[in-house]
């Protein structure tokens, strides 16, 4: 977290603004729904009430006075050769671009102490656009909200939350409220079936020591396993020496007291980057994030073994972000994401392999994802295109098959990674997860891409299409307590991205231009000769064959995967 201010990543979704009342306190009692569920989500069971004395904190988010104000100064500095390209924008600029009318703010105000939420338990961010109520009584958070917070418990994990199947607002403030939370999300940052797979390794198959700028011609094929050498080869990064480490950094996202192990870091690199032994990362804590590193997990190590190994010596920060697991009664992504929209500067990269349903989080929450000045990257899933039977009832309780896309991955705003197998030629990975976002549209920069597999279905889905690429998502090489495993899933593909884009990152500073900043409307746009189609393979998912990888963009493998060479040499023209 070292550049200079940096691009804005942000999407809400704004509503139109109406005539606001003269007159606040008759209101409150007239509420509206803001959102509910029918039932208690799958895999949740209801625990009851939370002890008296339970407090919660809630974030409040409010709808910008300009509603296309943020996403245009995002494609305008992401466009290639747009004339503000790489003017990215500082903290100061994206508050302005999100600030609420400041009647907006009084109504919200006004509504608050009508309740009896004192004001020095209110803090106001990101430009008045959120409003973080500290520590009310559950008892108070549900007559605010017209809510019934309860305590429900995870079945199969025993993680609980503090949540409610519905809430509302009053008439005079439901239409200028982006969301509220923790409310009706349910979603879990790692639902069981986003794991990666995992199993104790032999011995390790490929010991070749490639050194730092060896094309590693040596490694002619994969041979059994994935290991940073063969990565790097076959992703041709293995030239490349990063020159601007003293500016770009790399970071990891960790949820569900995920950490990783600098013991295990080094002795990753002893047996696959004999170079990069050194490798280290620093660890911020975040809302209640804990950092153990006796108690590393896969997720974690993986993580930060292959963008370490991939990015070395490029600076790694390790988000412990709380919330889910050491605290029911608050939110993760809502942690992480207040937290880094408060830095002055934000990574250039950063990966997440964590994601969930999309059906299992609300519309509105789902609108409200945000990350400044990164190339951001999520895991697109690993059950193809979805898990289970996928049967849901339409409204005349007729049953019908519908596929489960992941969130964030579906967001517009970040880049989803799907998966890969093989090298001869590398063809699209069975888990891959892919479709179509069922609450964002299209985006226009996926039209040209999309359309043409959309047309060779003879149908015109309106959502946003995952994943935007895929790379290697299986037989990767792991340490964990010093013991060597296996592990599979597009929690590998996505640091392994994460650490290539990171180079790509590196490689603009170093010749004085400005990091990539959000990547898809480079990778639909010019950098798209820089990709390797991937063109046989399928998802199968929901007792159905998916989708099949084609020539072009599809839902399985994206653009296809990433090649470093031919992007560096692309690159250096914009």
């Amino acid at each position: 977290m070292r550049f200079h201010p940096l691009s804005v990543l942000s999407v809400l979704a704004f509503g139109p603004l109406s005539g606001l009342p003269t007159s606040f306190a008759s209101h409150w009692d007239d509420l509206l729904p803001k959102h509910a569920w029918n039932s208690v989500p799958e895999n949740w069971e209801n625990l009851g009430h939370p002890p008296a004395d339970t407090t919660i904190d809630l974030h409040i988010a409010l709808k910008a006075q300009n509603e296309n104000a943020l996403i245009d100064a995002l494609i305008e500095v992401s466009s290639p050769g747009h004339p503000r390209q790489g003017a990215h924008l500082s903290r100061e600029e994206v508050a302005q671009l999100v600030a609420p009318p400041s009647d907006v703010l009084e109504l919200a105000n006004a509504w608050l102490d009508h309740y009896g939420v004192h004001p020095s338990t209110i803090s106001t961010k990101h430009g008045g656009s959120w409003l973080t109520l500290t520590g009310v009584p559950v008892p108070r958070a549900n007559e605010l909200l017209s809510a019934s917070y309860q305590l429900y418990q995870h079945i199969g994990t025993n993680e609980t939350v503090l949540r409610t199947l519905s809430y509302g607002l009053p008439a005079a403030l439901v239409e200028h409220v982006q969301n509220v939370a923790p409310t009706t999300h349910f979603g879990f940052p790692r639902t069981p079936w986003q794991e990666p797979v995992m199993r104790r390794g032999g011995a390790t198959r490929e010991q070749t020591k490639v050194p730092v700028g060896d094309p590693g011609a040596v490694l002619s094929r994969r041979d059994q396993f994935v290991t940073p050498s063969f990565l790097r080869w076959f992703y041709k990064t293995s030239r490349y020496v990063p020159l601007a480490a003293d500016r770009n950094v790399l970071s990891v996202a960790g949820y569900l007291d995920d950490y990783p192990s600098p013991f295990d870091l080094r002795e990753f690199m002893n047996q696959y980057r004999f170079d990069a032994t050194s490798a280290t990362y620093n660890v911020v804590q975040i809302k209640g994030g804990g950092y153990d590193p006796s108690k590393p997990t896969i997720e974690a190590n993986l993580n930060m073994q292959y963008t370490s190994a991939i990015a070395y010596p490029t600076p790694h920060i390790f988000y412990s972000t709380g919330g889910w697991v050491t605290q029911p009664e608050s939110d993760g992504f809502i942690n992480w994401l207040d937290y880094v929209l408060g830095q002055w500067s934000v990574p250039q990269t950063v990966s997440t392999p964590y994601g969930m349903p999309e059906y299992l989080v609300p519309p509105d929450y789902a609108t409200y994802l945000g990350v400044r000045g990164a190339s951001v990257l999520f895991s697109s899933g690993n059950d193809g295109v979805g898990g289970g039977s996928c049967l849901f009832q339409d409204s005349s309780g007729n049953s019908r098959v519908q596929f489960l896309p992941t969130f964030p991955s579906t967001c517009p705003w970040v880049t989803s990674v799907g998966g890969t197998a093989g090298h001869d030629p590398e063809v699209a990975a069975s888990l891959s997860g892919g479709g179509f976002s069922v609450y964002f549209p299209r985006p226009p920069y996926q039209n040209n891409a999309v359309l043409t597999f959309l047309l060779s279905l003879g149908g015109h889905p309106g959502g946003r299409g995952v994943p935007d690429v895929a790379l290697q998502a299986i037989d990767f090489r792991v340490v964990l307590n010093e013991g060597t495993w296996t592990s599979g899933g597009t929690s590998c593909s996505t640091p392994a991205a994460a650490g290539i884009i990171s180079l790509l990152n590196d490689y603009r500073i170093s010749i004085g231009r400005p990091p990539l900043g959000f990547l898809n409307l480079w990778l639909y746009g010019v950098c798209l000769p820089g990709l390797n189609d991937i063109t046989s393979g399928s998802n199968p998912g929901c007792n159905t064959d998916g989708f099949s990888a084609v020539p072009g963009w599809d839902p399985v493998t994206g653009l296809g995967s990433l090649d470093f060479e031919r992007l560096v040499g692309i690159l250096s023209r914009w």
